[in-house]
């Protein structure tokens, strides 16, 4: 009697009359909930990006002979951020850059570190990672528009004091030293915060001679590092009058303004190209 029962059921499941909600509900309404989708990668991420932030290897050097030359490597350069999403990020952030490799077990490689240096127009654009791995200071350098990197993934967005943290190879391990599965911090300020943090040196002799004026460092409070003598040496090497010097100055704003109307004429006709297909 059973077994007929349950097969009335069926029969009456596979017409349609009963539904698997009320085959299955236990005196509560049991409504159908479609498998989550997989997480799509936005790509006009980057075009967003793009349009609030203008990356500094977008503006040409000042002494360009070529403007032909530095245009077509900016639409190379649209093009190549409509496949990677290329975050913004300043001297001072920590990432974490994907790199295809066939020589490793899985076919990339991930390294994290803090970018001390950040240089290079167009698609020469470079940014330097520092770690210390194992007490052992390790460098990469990494081409922006590499097409062998498959990821640049923000941990940390933040600024520092100064445009070259070189000096952080003379620093205490501390730190230069990342975590490699640093979980990604989320900055909720509308602004870019700035590190204001002085750093602590080992003991001379350094690699450099920091202390100089002309590195104009912040970074450093030579204090507690330099006696006096060595502060008159600085100070009769210092060049003080290079800060207004009114011909090194290069003003952009009317070459970003110029550069920022191209980037989203060029993305705007993208966006209607890919709506009308």
């Amino acid at each position: 009697m059973a077994a007929c029962g349950r097969s009335w059921l069926f029969a009456r499941y596979r017409t349609g009359i009963l539904t698997p909600a009320r085959l299955l509900s236990d005196g509560e309404t049991t409504t159908f909930k479609p498998p989550v989708k997989p997480l799509i990668v936005d790509k006009k991420a980057s075009q967003e990006s793009l349009k609030r932030f203008l990356s500094p290897e977008f503006i040409p050097p000042r002494c360009r002979k070529k403007p032909l030359t530095f245009y077509l490597e900016r639409q190379d350069m649209i093009e190549r951020r409509k496949v990677l999403n290329i975050p913004e990020f300043y001297v001072g952030s920590i990432l974490a850059v994907t790199v295809a490799d066939p020589h490793a077990s899985k076919k990339n490689n991930r390294f994290v570190g803090i970018c001390i240096d950040r240089s290079g127009h167009g698609l020469g654009a470079t940014f330097l990672l520092r770690n210390v791995i194992d007490g052992q200071g390790v460098e990469i350098r990494y081409e922006i528009y590499n097409p062998l990197i498959q990821e640049i993934q923000v941990l940390k967005l933040e600024k520092r004091v100064d445009d070259k943290l070189f000096y952080l190879r003379d620093a205490l391990p501390e730190y230069s030293t990342i975590d490699i599965n640093m979980k990604p911090i989320l900055c909720l300020d509308p602004e870019v915060p700035v590190n204001q943090i002085q750093v602590r040196m080992k003991p001379r002799p350094w690699s450099k001679r920091w202390e100089q004026m002309k590195h104009n460092i912040k970074g450093i409070n030579f204090d507690y590092y330099l006696l006096e003598k060595h502060k008159e040496r600085a100070k009769k090497s210092a060049k003080p009058w290079l800060e207004f010097d009114m011909l090194k100055e290069y003003d952009t704003s009317k070459i970003e303004k110029e550069i920022l109307e191209e980037v989203n004429q060029k993305l705007n006709r993208t966006e209607i190209g890919t709506g009308a297909a």
